[in-house]
């Protein structure tokens, strides 16, 4: 199966140019014209990479990232005008790949997709060799023992990080204080269920931007706790 690259301009022969040049290095093209399209493809398609240009109706690039960006991180290529340089200022602070300036040559776009595409499969390569879990704007790591959220690290205690390591591995799955603590293996508390409460709580003021109404450690009221996959 062919890798999808969507292309998102409301310059239909923008779009033209681009399939043909995609087409030709072995890419299957998907198309959308404004923003909006392009969130119900990307979200039902699931491409490789993202060309986006900037100034487009109903939905522009910028707010098009800023929907895609808390969740995924898809290479994306800003396509604009030659001298936007506040789209690009912005764009790079969304965490954009890289920027073609319009017009732009088949070749030049030929060799930036590809080059893109590289170093996004470097990154993914490096974090699969180690074990890594990412959720939302979490990311722990189990080798390092480090976890951090939006970029910045966050210190957990061993018992922490395990309880944490523990629930984001099975996120989605609800887990029982019983089985919990039996997963963490820590004899010292084994048989105290009030532990994990009181473990629960102490992550919650760590990870959550809000405690009392939390996001990513959820209880179930009668069962036990999750982790919600976002």
């Amino acid at each position: 199966m062919t890798e999808k690259i969507l292309v998102v301009d409301d310059e239909e022969k923008i779009r033209r140019i681009l399939r043909q040049v995609l087409e030709n290095e072995g890419f299957t093209v998907l198309e959308a014209e404004n923003g909006s399209e392009a969130l119900s493809v990307f979200l039902n398609k699931n491409p490789v990479l993202v060309i986006l240009d900037v100034m487009m109706p109903e939905m522009d690039g910028i707010e098009f990232l800023k929907k895609i960006r808390p969740q995924f991180d898809t290479p994306v290529i800003i396509l604009s005008a030659k001298d936007a340089l506040v789209d690009k200022a912005v764009g790079f602070t969304l965490d954009i790949d890289d920027y073609v300036s319009k017009p732009f040559s088949a070749l030049e776009m030929a060799m930036r997709v590809k080059a893109v595409l590289k170093r996004y499969r470097k990154v993914e390569k490096s974090s699969a060799a180690q074990d890594i879990v990412k959720i939302g704007e979490l990311e722990i790591n189990f080798d390092s023992y480090q976890l951090f959220a939006g970029g910045e690290e966050i210190d957990l205690t061993p018992r922490e990080f395990k309880l944490l390591g523990i629930l984001m591995r099975n996120a989605g799955m609800v887990l029982s204080r019983e089985q919990l603590l039996e997963l963490a293996d820590d004899r010292e508390y084994f048989g105290d269920l009030n532990v994990i409460n009181v473990f629960v709580r102490r992550l919650r003021q760590k990870i959550e931007k809000d405690p009392a109404n939390p996001k990513y450690l959820q209880t179930v009221w009668g069962v036990g706790y999750k982790f919600s996959k976002i």
